[in-house]
Formats: C-alpha cells, sequence, structure tokens
C-alpha cells in the first residue's frame, strides 16, 4: 500500500474541524456584533425645550395688529391692508380717542392751560400722545413683520408723523406742559429752572405721567 495513499486515505484535512467550529464561533460572533441596539424614542434622547412666553412688547404688539386689522374689516366701506394709507391711520388713532383717559382741555375752558386743574370740567378724555406715539411705533413694526413693505407702510407716512406732532403740541398747550428737546447736561452741573423730558418711548398709560417727567429744584410732578 502506497503511504502517500494510506496516509492520505486515513488522515483528515488538518485543522478540518477547528475550521467548522470557527466558523460556526465567528457566525454567532456576528450575530451578536450586528444585532441592532435598543431604539431610544427622540423624546428621550433630548429633552423638549420649553417655549419661552411671549414678552409684554410682543403680546401688546399683536393685540394692537389684530385691533387695526378688526378696524379695517369694520370700516365702511371694508379696507383692505393693502389700500390703507396714512390717512386711514389717523382715522384709526381719532377712533381710539372714544377710550383715552387723558383729560385735554378746550380752549374755552376756565382750566385750560393748567396742568392740575382744581376741580372737574366737561372737556372730553382723549388719547394721550405718548400712548398714540408709542402705539404707531408698535403698528410700523408689526405691518413689516407681516409682509409688509417698509416703503410701503402707512404707519411711517409723513402725514401720520405730523399729526401725532400736532397731538402732542395741543395737548401740551392745553395742560400747561412745554415740552422741549432733550439737551445734554453740562460737565458743571445742572441749570436751574424747569427742564421736561418727552417720553417718546413710553405709552405707559394716558395719565399726564406716562407722557413726560419734569425735574428741577425742588423736584415737581407735572400730570
Amino acid at each position: 500500500m502506497d503511504p502517500a495513499t494510506s496516509g492520505s486515505g486515513s488522515a483528515e484535512p488538518p485543522g478540518g474541524d477547528d475550521s467548522t467550529s470557527h466558523a460556526s464561533i465567528t457566525g454567532r460572533s456576528a450575530h451578536v456584533v450586528v444585532a441592532p441596539a435598543a431604539v431610544v424614542p427622540p423624546a428621550q434622547q433630548q429633552q423638549p425645550q420649553q417655549q419661552q412666553p411671549p414678552s409684554r412688547y410682543e403680546s401688546q404688539k399683536r393685540r394692537d395688529w389684530n385691533t387695526f386689522l378688526q378696524y379695517l374689516s369694520n370700516h365702511k366701506p371694508p379696507l383692505t391692508l393693502s389700500r390703507c394709507s396714512g390717512a386711514h391711520v389717523i382715522e384709526f388713532l381719532k377712533y381710539l380717542d372714544q377710550f383715552g383717559k387723558t383729560k385735554v382741555h378746550v380752549t374755552g375752558c376756565q382750566y385750560f392751560g393748567q396742568p392740575n386743574p382744581p376741580a372737574p370740567c366737561t372737556c372730553q378724555l382723549r388719547q394721550a400722545w405718548g400712548s398714540l406715539d408709542a402705539l404707531i411705533g408698535r403698528l410700523r413694526a408689526a405691518y413689516e413683520e407681516n409682509g409688509g413693505k417698509p416703503e410701503l407702510n402707512p404707519f411711517g407716512a409723513r402725514a401720520v408723523r405730523m399729526y401725532l406732532r400736532e397731538v402732542r403740541e395741543s395737548q401740551a398747550k392745553a395742560r400747561g406742559i412745554p415740552y422741549e428737546k432733550k439737551r445734554k447736561r453740562p460737565a458743571g452741573g445742572t441749570a436751574g429752572g424747569v427742564k421736561v423730558s418727552v417720553d417718546d418711548g413710553g405709552g405707559g398709560g394716558d395719565g399726564g405721567a406716562g407722557e413726560a417727567s419734569a425735574t428741577s429744584t425742588p423736584l415737581e410732578n407735572v400730570d
């Protein structure tokens, strides 16, 4: 018998069983490796961020904008925002006077020009010019935020600015409040007399305190 033939017939391929065993183990190992990990819901992976509430300014701006849109829809004839002009904005400001809380004396009133009348009178209540000025600022911003073009913004029209100036001057004269432009104080100290600084961004109320503040020696409160 040929030793080579006898050896080849009785001998098994070296490592035959080990190869089979290794392949089996490798298969099990691969199965373990490729096993999908547990899926974690996105809500558990990341805590939901709490949405910050809108600021007082943003909330007021939204209410003012909705009020103006409602005014346009109730206008006779109804108006669209694209057809709104500075004249319509002035009509809206005059419409708001019926909800004002600032007493504005007429020329014939005995208290005309007095900041602190000693008794009530029959003069009508109006919107304070400071409140109207702040309102126009919010509506002007809301118009552009809602897709309006800055060059077509009716709240920035020259007629509206002139109207606000007239309201400020007429209310100042009727209530005896001399409005002056803000001036820089000298480095050496303050001059005597009364200096009134206009609260342009106020609108803190319809009363006189929301419109202007006076500083003097001694300190005086202007209504």
